[in-house]
């Protein structure tokens, strides 16, 4: 709590509203303030959209100076001076007893006086009862003397007990190890733990996945971890070249990244020095500018080109080499999600706006904009080089082609913001995850779902389809559906039954990140709770984890599926080797 208030205060005078009489909060402040803690209550969407509107990008406050829970601190300090205030203009030296007076609702809808005034009766109040509880209470005192007595015989008599109990026991625990020393045909006897349920007694399914009963997952130590150093903020998104070595990241600082990882095991040794970091700048001068934080990227089919989506409402395509080779300029706000199709001559963008774009990579221009949403776009994927799909907070998903001016698919249902969309690998299947908690799995020869799946408790943040089944590389493994949610768990679900597999629990946060391996027999998961985990798909057990320093935002395998790199709040990236 102090290392709070601590930091709230640096934060003020930051700001310059310091005086002497009283600390101020201006509307500036306190949209950042609500800012924040819309960011850390998962609410991500509303906060960019108050970020957008109220310019927080311009706000001179120092995010790194304003703790956690910043909002609710302030909140519950005001509440208690209220509290204090009523209670020592009272005149009451001993305030601490008489703040069981108030309730918190009084706090807030009631001024100083009236809090004064509801202390000052209840007090009264009480002092009535207390004279009339001393006039009843008349009856002569006990004879301290017997009670003394009564006392002593109670204490021997417990004394006593306690040395029965302990006999009794230790009776128990010979008894016991003698029984099990017997044997019953050349086999100890069993106890009640050896004793398995009946089949027709209620038993956990057994896919259900408790972290407490599987074996102890391998923790990776840090000295087997390459921490990349070097961007300024938090780090959003992370991808791997599908050629090569390279691995692109992207931050709140206003530039992307493109490091060049070593060959061979990673190690805390391993330095990667300013000539293997190649720095995408978005911004021009000096200084960094808030508006331009990049939020997406993604590299094309062969990881010749690297596609960066920002805050400022513009694309960019940087060559490998870090050359900026095209700016996309046409949205009018942020830029969520950003895709190349497989052929990679179009680029598909989704905003803030309302709006998804295509984009012809060859000429630098806009092919067609699609306008069929009434909220922001969160997500876009593209089914075939020519069709894609969009989802939105108005709860939406557009199935669109290139040349069509409307939707050539509606799937409507969700009852809360699309955060996600993918299509599996055949393109017949889109998988959607909401607000609403559920996921659901639509197929383009019906309007209505195929599968709704709701099992998780709170809303589902992301998904992944494996890479099985037919049209992959594993086409004789069962095609998976992974869903990763604000409930802190992480859902495997049959996509043909529509039924969970399995359920994974070790999470204690909030899980925005989930990849597959290329082979497909592992899941990686990373959270807020700033742990990586890698789960198996044989058996669902949690086999390996890593604990960072800072919340994850995002993970991702290489193509060799030997490295896993993982994108942090911390303002740093960590790749980690994989061998089992």
């Amino acid at each position: 709590m102090f290392e709070t208030a601590a930091g709230i205060s640096k934060l003020l005078k930051s700001t310059g509203n310091h005086s002497r009489k009283m600390v101020s909060l201006t509307s500036v402040e306190l949209n950042y303030l609500v800012f924040r803690y819309l960011n850390e209550s998962g609410f991500t969407h509303a906060a960019f959209a108050l970020g957008y509107e109220a310019g927080i990008n311009r706000s001179p406050i120092d995010g790194n100076l304003v703790p956690p829970a910043a909002l609710v601190t302030f909140v519950q300090k005001g509440l208690q001076y209220l509290e204090l205030e009523a209670n020592l203009c009272n005149g009451n030296a001993d305030s601490d007893e008489d703040f069981s007076f108030l309730q918190p609702l009084d706090l807030i809808t009631k001024d100083v006086n009236e809090l004064r005034q509801i202390i000052k009766e209840k007090k009264e109040n009480l002092q009535k009862k207390q004279r009339k509880d001393m006039e009843k209470d008349k009856e002569p005192k006990r004879d301290i003397a017997q009670d003394g007595k009564r006392e002593k015989e109670n204490g021997k008599q417990h004394i006593e007990r306690e040395r029965d109990r302990e006999v009794m026991e230790k009776d128990s625990e010979q008894e016991k190890e003698k029984h099990l020393e017997e044997k019953v045909d050349g086999e100890p006897v069993k106890t009640h733990e050896d004793v398995k349920p009946d089949a027709n007694e209620d038993i956990p399914e057994p896919m259900d996945i408790c972290p407490a009963a599987q074996s102890k997952p391998v923790e990776i130590p840090s000295s087997d971890v390459t921490i990349l150093e070097g961007h300024a903020s938090e780090v959003f998104a992370c991808a791997w070249s599908p050629a090569g070595s390279l691995l692109a990241s992207g931050s709140g600082d206003s530039t992307a990244r493109i490091w060049e990882i070593p060959v061979g095991l990673c190690t805390s040794n391993t330095e990667i020095g300013p000539a293997n970091v190649l720095v995408l700048k978005h911004f021009k001068g000096r200084t960094n500018e808030k508006s331009k934080d990049v939020t997406t990227l993604d590299w094309n089919g062969v990881g010749t080109l690297l596609a960066t989506g920002s805050y400022d409402g513009q694309a960019r395509i940087w060559t490998r080499e870090g050359e900026l080779r095209s700016t996309l300029n046409k949205h009018k706000g942020p830029i969520f999600s950003l895709k190349w199709n497989k052929k990679g001559d179009y680029l598909l963008s989704g905003s803030v706006d309302k709006t998804a774009i295509v984009w012809d990579v060859k000429t630098g221009e806009w092919k067609q904009q699609f306008e069929f949403h009434t909220a922001p776009a969160l997500d876009v994927d593209w089914r075939t080089n020519s069709q894609f799909a969009t989802c939105s907070t108005d709860s939406m998903i557009y199935v669109c082609k290139i040349g069509e001016n409307r939707p050539i698919r509606t799937f409507s249902g969700h009852q809360g913001e699309v955060n996600a969309i993918k299509w599996d690998p055949s393109g017949s299947l889109l998988a959607s995850c909401s607000d609403d908690g559920t996921a659901k799995i639509w197929s383009t020869k019906q309007d209505k779902h195929v599968h709704d799946l709701k099992e998780h408790a709170k809303e589902i943040y992301t998904i992944r389809w494996s890479p099985t089944g037919p049209g992959t590389n594993n086409p004789n493994q069962q095609l998976l559906l992974a869903s990763a949610s604000f409930d802190s768990t992480i859902k495997l679900w049959d996509v043909e039954l529509g039924k969970v597999i399995y359920s994974f629990d070790a999470h204690r946060e909030p899980v925005y990140s989930v990849a597959f391996s290329p082979n497909g027999e592992y899941l990686a998961s990373g959270s807020l709770d700033r742990s990586l985990h890698i789960w198996s798909m044989k058996d669902g057990s949690l086999v390996k984890t890593y604990n960072g320093s800072g919340g994850i935002f995002e993970v991702c395998w290489n193509k060799e599926g030997d490295k896993i790199a993982a994108c942090f709040a911390n303002n740093t990236v960590c790749v980690l080797d994989f061998r089992m």
